[in-house]
């Protein structure tokens, strides 16, 4: 029998005649196998099962409330922008008047992008995992190899981790997340003083950002770019000015594990 199918069977993920021919058809060996995963999974569900009965943190409740009111601005000036457009039709206003409301829905729509998105999901994997101290990570930094060598298959690519000791930042390790079209990986960095940082990536179609973006929800900031079919975002919360000059190490050593040229993006 094949381990996945095996799997699947604990995981409780096969249709019900299947799972139930099947465990009928286990051998002695597949049944014990089979017996000590659920154990481990009950064990691993009982260690943590405390959480489901905690509150929200704060920092994830205050940045799903800025998601929301940011969504719900942009919506309001997408419908004044087409109203807008509507009355220049009919009245022939002023092209003044066309311009200014043509750059509020452009900067709307570019805040709805999935970039922006993506901006937005590190933004709350920051807030959810960066307070933790028992469970910042899944993989802690001492077994950073097998750390790598998990989360680039699970993305579907070779992955390399940023050094950034010389900006003062050692990595804490990094965990698995999911996307809305794939999995994701975040790293995390701390300093001396325990302020954390995040470097949050993944697949992420569309038409490559040729500059560094920068996002900000509230404390949590973020500069992001797409690459090749790939996005990333390094988010903190620190001054503008250092958080760029951490993206930019991070742009330059990724830039050279994929044997390019390192280089300067600009900021937009």
């Amino acid at each position: 029998m094949h381990p996945d199918e095996l799997h699947a069977l604990v995981d409780g993920r096969l249709p019900a005649a299947r799972a139930e021919a099947l465990d009928a058809a286990l051998d002695p060996s597949a049944r014990a196998q089979a017996e000590a995963w659920r154990r481990q999974r009950d064990a691993l569900h009982a260690l943590h099962r405390d959480w489901l009965d905690r509150p929200l943190p704060e920092a994830v409740l205050g940045a799903a409330g800025r998601w929301h009111d940011t969504q719900a601005n942009q919506w309001r000036r997408l419908a004044w922008a087409g109203m807008a457009a509507g009355w220049v039709l009919a009245f022939g206003l002023g092209w003044g008047l066309h311009g200014r409301q043509a750059d509020d829905a452009a900067q709307a729509v570019a805040a709805s992008t999935p970039p922006a998105q993506f901006a937005r999901q590190a933004a709350v994997a920051y807030a959810v995992y960066q307070p933790e101290q028992r469970h910042p990570v899944e993989v802690a930094a001492d077994q950073q190899e097998h750390l790598v060598q998990w989360l680039s298959k699970r993305l579907a690519r070779p992955l390399t981790v940023p050094r950034l000791q010389a900006q003062g930042f050692d990595l804490v390790g990094g965990r698995l997340l999911p996307g809305d079209a794939g999995a994701r990986a975040q790293f995390m960095y701390q300093n001396a003083t325990g302020q954390r940082i995040t470097l949050y990536l993944g697949a992420l179609d569309g038409t490559p950002l040729e500059a560094f973006r920068f996002d900000q929800q509230g404390p949590v900031a973020s500069f992001y770019w797409v690459e090749r079919g790939f996005g990333y975002a390094l988010t903190g919360e620190l001054p503008r000015p250092a958080l760029q000059a951490l993206a930019t190490a991070v742009y330059e050593q990724l830039q050279r594990g994929t044997a390019q040229p390192a280089g300067t993006r600009q900021i937009r």
